[in-house]
């Protein structure tokens, strides 16, 4: 593949990146090229060693994406970052996504569980509304200690939720390095 070839096959998988990004990026790997052509490296030499340059995006997206997740860990971004690993291999789709859909419905369930037993004194006095006889002051008073136990776990769930997203990028992160090979790098 040719120097042109290369670089607008990566220009084109890199197009979710805004123009000044993709500038500096391409400008890297022109530079590979010059490096390469100096050494007396043909153009499809150098394109071979730097690898597909659809998997170059896909690692540069990801990386991208995750960096933004820590600069500002929103519901957005998390998933980009998601979507962005996953799509680095299919090995991924299942050591990434599993974790990610078991993480997600253990956060709803916390945030769901907290917000109902919140409500709890409302739903009572919804009952009884809608079935008058059925008033009791225990009752009344249990949904109060619900509500209580309620805002507990909302608290809970807000620090949990942080916790558990931060641990989520981190488990990304690795899991990116894994992909690209970096692991062994670590290791010396």
């Amino acid at each position: 593949m040719t120097k042109y070839q290369f670089l607008r096959i990566l220009d084109s998988s890199l197009q979710r990146l805004s123009s000044e990004e993709r500038e500096d990026i391409l400008q890297d790997f022109e530079e590979h090229f010059a490096i390469g052509a100096e050494e007396g490296k043909t153009e499809e030499q150098i394109s071979a060693a730097l690898g597909s340059p659809q998997q170059i995006a896909k690692e540069l997206l990801a990386a991208h994406h995750l960096e933004k997740v820590e600069t500002a860990a929103s519901t957005g971004n998390v998933f980009r970052a998601v979507w962005a690993v996953i799509g680095l291999s299919f090995f991924n789709l299942v050591i990434v996504l599993g974790p990610f859909i078991a993480l997600v419905a253990i956060i709803a369930a916390g945030w769901i569980t907290g917000t109902v037993g919140t409500l709890a004194p409302i739903l009572e006095l919804i009952n009884v509304a809608i079935f008058p006889y059925t008033f009791g002051w225990f009752n009344l008073f249990f949904s109060f200690v619900i509500s209580g136990v309620g805002l507990f776990i909302l608290i809970g769930m807000y620090f949990a939720t942080r916790a558990m997203v931060s641990g989520f990028v981190r488990y990304l992160k690795f899991n990116t390095r894994l992909v690209k090979g970096g692991l062994k790098d670590d290791a010396h």
